[in-house]
């Protein structure tokens, strides 16, 4: 529970992250560099390969 101090409002670790940690963004940063890894080879081999 947040509490005040010298006029300053100190919240728990709980509190400041805004909810419980669930760890989804570490999978969504995941599959977003490796869709960004397959568009770039991709347009890699579309537009250079053979030149």
């Amino acid at each position: 529970m947040a509490t005040k101090e010298d006029g300053h409002t100190t919240l728990t670790a709980q509190e400041a992250r805004g909810g419980k940690e669930l760890g989804v963004m570490r999978y969504v940063l995941q599959i977003s560099l490796g869709l960004a890894i397959i568009a770039g080879i991709v347009i890699y081999t579309m537009f250079f390969r053979g030149h």
